[in-house]
């Protein structure tokens, strides 16, 4: 009963923040301004520092659990992806098409959703995405790609310290999370989450500090200077 209730409130919250996006949508044209797509390994620090950059260019935030829950909800979905008229949704949807074609996917309602909400934000632009493949989605001239990583060791850690759980139990959650992911990546897009390759930039957090990961960002975006200096 209690859950129920906790599910409802969450998908409440998310038709909110829909409702909110789209009136900030409605009208706009569409930017030129990149999407920056995250890949996070768990425990890694990643969610904060793309908040941080989203905050920087001021860029609209999806994080995974909000991109999730609008996936999973097929009525959110379609209100997303009635936004923007379906002419200016054809080219992300053509690169979609071939990537169901050139990697033999079969995409079940879900992944179809999934793949047409990332596609519409892309359309968008001006946004930071977390998670859920959206790098395999949206075509590479139209994002940045970033990977953030760290050592085991300091991802359990971090997890042992935000939730004042003991080591053991924080590794159990690390590798849990990293494993469904993984397999997520594997089984929807056919290829490994973790591979460099599938990036424009890959952070490693044990090497740097935040705002040294957010200013590599920065810089990998083209006119990044001028986009920081607009914005602040």
């Amino acid at each position: 009963m209690e859950r129920n209730k906790m599910e409802r409130n969450k998908e409440e919250l998310v038709a909110e923040f829909i409702d909110a996006q789209i009136k900030k949508w409605s009208g706009q044209k569409k930017s030129d301004l990149p999407v920056i797509t995250f890949s996070v390994s768990p425990g890694s620090g990643g969610h904060i520092i793309a908040r941080q950059v989203a905050e920087a260019l001021k860029f609209d935030f999806f994080d995974r659990d909000i991109v999730n829950m609008i996936s999973e909800q097929s009525q959110i979905s379609d209100r997303v992806i009635l936004s923007i008229e379906k002419e200016r949704f054809s080219g992300i949807q053509d690169f979609i098409s071939s990537l169901v074609n050139d990697r033999y996917l079969y995409p079940g309602i879900y992944l179809e959703h999934l793949m047409n909400v990332i596609g519409v934000i892309a359309e968008h632009g001006r946004a930071v995405i977390v998670g859920r493949g959206a790098n395999f989605i949206i075509p590479p001239a139209e994002r940045l790609s970033v990977r953030v990583v760290a050592p085991l060791e300091l991802r359990v850690q971090n997890i042992a310290q935000v939730y004042g759980v003991p080591n053991e139990t924080a590794r159990r959650r690390v590798l849990h999370r990293e494993s469904r992911r993984a397999a997520f990546v594997k089984q929807s897009f056919h290829t490994d989450v973790a591979d460099p390759e599938n990036y424009d930039l890959v952070i490693n957090t044990a090497k740097s500090d935040n705002d040294t990961a957010v200013g590599a960002i920065m810089g990998a975006i083209s006119g990044g200077k001028k986009l920081i200096e607009k914005n602040y």
